[in-house]
């Protein structure tokens, strides 16, 4: 073989070599490291969604009675900071809450719906705006059902755990019928109303919770007041020492 032969055979050798190489997927060189893609991170699951629970009622206001067991529920509006202080407040303690959440208010701060939902607690429909929803055309509230669902879908995956109508306690029977038809089973009312939003003071929150608590009990609270934030912790002590714990809805419901 002479030199030229010689030469040319070790040329097609490393074309070979090169080929064997890039087929295989090698990175000793770092040119195909510009060709390979890295794994796509995986999505996060959906969200919890509605259950349907036969022994209750279309519209809740309390759980089990026999059980020493309580949930917190608070409707999700105003200044996100109070919602990140009392979710910090409820985890430390070691306690789960239900979170009905404005469907505007997601607008404004869509990371506190997977902020919820990574704390372990569950979170539902509050309608869009807020607004007097039994006193809406059978159209308007069906669209403030619907267009918080709509949001809670797109950020999580699902419409929510529950739904409570806005600015009343319980729903008129049009609004009961509508929820169902958007996909929620039941309306989640109450027993017992902190009367946080109407700024009484920490320490009145905290007797107005306690003074009507038992087991069972479904508690309506509020982001969005500092009197809440103050106040929780000595609610989570005050439940500690009767022996009752706060969990989601939920839970409070399986």
């Amino acid at each position: 073989m002479t030199t030229t032969d010689r030469r040319a055979a070790l040329r097609a050798g490393a074309g070979l070599v090169a080929a064997g190489a890039l087929a295989a997927g090698c990175t000793a060189t770092g040119a195909v490291t510009h060709h390979t893609r890295p794994p796509r991170p995986s999505a996060q699951p959906p969200a919890p969604g509605p259950r349907r629970f036969p022994r209750h009622p279309a519209q809740i206001t309390h759980g089990p009675r026999g059980h020493p067991r309580v949930a917190l529920t608070f409707h999700g509006a105003g200044d996100p900071a109070t919602a990140r202080s009392l979710l910090d407040t409820a985890e430390r303690h070691g306690a789960h809450v239900t979170v009905l959440a404005v469907g505007s208010w997601l607008d404004e701060h869509p990371e506190l719906a997977r902020r919820v939902l990574d704390g372990g607690h569950d979170l539902g429909n509050h309608t869009q705006r807020h607004l007097d929803v039994n006193a809406m055309s059978e159209a308007e509230a069906y669209a403030e059902i619907t267009a918080c669902a709509e949001r809670l879908k797109r950020l999580t995956g699902s419409i929510g755990t529950w739904f409570r109508p806005s600015r009343a306690a319980r729903a008129s029977p049009l609004v009961e019928r509508l929820a169902r038809t958007a996909g929620y089973p039941h309306v989640l009312s109450y027993d017992v109303d902190s009367l946080d939003f109407t700024s009484p003071g920490p320490d009145a929150v905290t007797g107005n919770v306690m003074g009507g608590i038992r087991g069972g009990s479904v508690v309506s609270l509020h982001f969005g007041y500092t009197d809440t934030v103050a106040a929780l912790p000595a609610v989570l002590e005050a439940l500690d020492r009767r022996g009752l714990r706060a969990v989601t809805t939920t839970e409070l419901l399986s």
